[in-house]
């Protein structure tokens, strides 16, 4: 069995394995870095729940090879949370109810963050195109349009909030 050395950066922290040059990107994530919030649902790019974001780009797992992944950025649902706080898009659809299963979200989210990074003010229909390939047997999308507005509202109104006032220097005598 031929082996590849690979190196990629996952959610900040750096992976690195050798792998067998046949690995999908999605079986990289969920057996070498042990992540399995990317879920795998047809391997045919079909459905998008293996979506995740290459060097900022939505991707869809099942299709790539973990070697052309070699020095890669990824990020998946698991690093959207920092410091114990939800990322917009996960807050929107905890509040909004954009989910039911479950089993798409992982990959809607990511779709969701690429495409809100490009568009911060969408319209509805810009984000029904957005994420067109990804696919939900559950909600019917209203919930998960309603989801990602409320992030994208939210990430606006971080954008334009005052600054936090600075903590008063100490008096030097």
């Amino acid at each position: 069995m031929t082996t590849q050395h690979v190196q990629m950066t996952i959610n900040g922290q750096p992976y690195a394995a050798d792998i067998e040059p046949r690995l999908l990107l999605v079986h990289f994530i969920r057996e070498v870095a042990n992540l399995t919030g990317t879920h795998i649902g047809c391997d045919t790019t079909s459905c998008g729940a293996c979506t995740v974001l290459v060097n900022g780009v939505p991707a869809k797992s099942c299709t790539l090879f973990a070697v052309q992944m070699d020095g890669a950025a990824i990020s998946t649902v698991e690093g959207l949370e920092q410091n114990g706080a939800l990322h917009p898009v996960q807050e929107g659809f905890f509040e909004e109810h954009g989910l039911q299963c479950g089993f798409c979200t992982p990959g809607m989210m990511m779709t969701a963050v690429a495409f809100l990074a490009q568009n911060p003010n969408p319209t509805d229909d810009e984000i029904r195109r957005a994420i067109s390939g990804n696919l939900c047997r559950c909600t019917g999308y209203v919930n998960i349009v309603k989801s990602i507005q409320y992030a994208a509202k939210k990430q606006r109104e971080a954008q334009t909030a005052p600054a936090a006032p600075a903590e008063p220097a100490e008096a030097i005598r």
